[in-house]
Parts: C-alpha cells; structure tokens; sequence
C-alpha cells in the first residue's frame, strides 16, 4: 500500500492506476471504524484499485474545539487500511490541500440548510470544498460515502451534478455496533456509560416505523423527541422525518415519496446523528 503526502506525488500513482483499470476512492477524516472498511471492501469488489484519502478538514468544523477534539490515530488507521486491502492512501497537510484560500460557495438550493446545516452553519459548504478538491485530484470513477451521514450523501449527489462530474456516487449501508449504534468516529469520545445509553437511538428510531400507524407525523416527532430525552443521559437536537431526495419534511404520511428519519442527540458532550429509513 503506497502511504502519500503530496498532490504531485498522488497525481503520478494515479495516472498509473488509470492506465490499468478504475479506481474506487473512500474519503475519511480518520479515526477508522468497520463502518469505513465496509466502504473499503464495497470499493474493493466494484474497482481495480482502492483509494482512501484521511484528513481532517477544518473547513466544515463550525467548532474550533470540536475540531481540536476531533479523534486522530492516524498510524492505527494506515495498519487498518492495509489489512482491509486498500491500495493508496493520500494523508496530506491543509496546506497540501488548501494551498490558497478557497473561498468558493455552492449553492445547493436549500438542501443544506436544514437538520445538520440548521445546527452546523457553513458545514456542508466546507464539505463541498474538500470533496470537490478531492474529486479533481483522484478523479475517481467511484466514490463511496456511508448512510449515517445521510444529508452528506444527498448534498455530494447534487454537488457531482452541479460540477458534471463523471463520478458514480455510491451510498453504503450503516454499519452498527452490536447494541445498534451507529459506528462512529465519535463515538471514541463516549464513556461506557454515554455509549450503552446511546444505544436508544436506534431503538426508537427503528420503533418509528410501528408509531407511524398510530400517530400523525407531527405527534410521532414529539414522541420521539420526549421518550429519547427522558433519559437524563442524552438530548435530542433536532429530530426530522424528510423526503429521501430533497430533504424536505414530511407533514402527511400519505404524501408519496420514500421517507427516513433522521436524528442528532448530544450523548454527554457527545454529538451522535443516526438515521432510519422508513418502509
């Protein structure tokens, strides 16, 4: 596995690559889970070649001591990587990626500026940043994103559209911890209590999809809301029932559209988001 630092060194391994069948690239911030290397070996069985890139973007951190706070281990994840069958991994400084200031604004047309963008003001424009950066360098011809952050993948779909890029965006399934939390680089952050009382989440969130015969949307997301914050543990800061495609809530369960819940509770000091899609 090529370890590489540097956009002129990335560039040359790439070219490589290309000549030689696809390329599949995961981007991360690090602080590997088997969420991530589920991303790894989905890449791994559609390409040729396996690409992670690992940076932590102060871009789309709205939290100068969340971004400090930010879990790093970097050589465990280089050793995770190589186990799980990638083939480069791209660890650049923010010099590396942001040589000049990018002063760049993406217009998403509302997508985000609801749940994550509501809370997270200029998170998903930083994202967009870093993302498109990283597509014009491992021009990939697929990319892998998990559905925990659901709101990113939608906002990454529309921002390869925009930029017309001939990149196939990939969405992956959660992958949980055996209680049912949602794997998290985050989630290193939690004491053993935070993390075994973290596990409601998902358990209200799959009993929404029972709930949602009995109650009005309105009702169920006021039931969700005030069971989860009954424990003393966790609180709810938004929790949403949205069309699938555009992120626009849902006020009638008669409306026709896929629909999923998602939810962001502070575990502690601790920020969890999880998601369900509804049947």
């Amino acid at each position: 596995m090529f370890v590489i630092n540097t956009r002129l060194e990335l560039r040359k391994k790439l070219a490589q690559f290309r000549s030689i069948g696809t390329i599949g690239c995961v981007p991360t911030m690090g602080a590997l889970h088997n969420g991530h290397l589920s991303l790894v070996k989905r890449a791994a069985s559609e390409n040729t070649f396996v690409t992670v890139s690992i940076f932590v973007n102060p871009a789309q951190f709205n939290d100068s001591d969340d971004l400090k706070g930010y879990p790093r281990n970097l050589e465990t994840d280089i050793k995770m990587l190589e186990k799980a069958g990638c083939h480069l991994v791209f660890v650049p400084s923010e010099k590396e990626i942001y040589p000049e200031p990018d002063n760049r604004e993406f217009d998403f047309e509302g997508l985000d500026e609801v749940m994550e963008g509501r809370f997270r003001k200029g998170h998903f424009n930083g994202v967009a940043q870093v993302v498109s950066i990283l597509f014009d360098l491992f021009e990939p011809h697929r990319a892998y994103f998990g559905q925990k952050d659901f709101q990113q993948y939608v906002i990454i779909k529309r921002l390869v559209e925009m930029l017309q890029l001939p990149i196939e965006i990939v969405p992956c399934p959660i992958v949980r911890e055996k209680n049912g939390l949602a794997m998290s680089s985050r989630n290193e952050l939690l004491s053993a209590a935070e993390r075994e009382n973290a596990a409601i989440i998902y358990k209200i969130l799959k009993e929404v999809n029972n709930q949602k015969e009995l109650k009005s949307v309105q009702e169920l997301k006021k039931w969700v809301v005030d069971t989860i914050n009954k424990n003393p543990l966790l609180n709810v800061e938004y929790f949403e029932i949205v069309n699938y495609d555009n992120l626009q809530s849902v006020n009638d369960w008669d409306e026709i559209n896929k629909k999923v819940a998602c939810i962001a509770v502070y575990c502690g000091k601790v920020r969890l988001i999880d998601n369900y899609v509804l049947n």
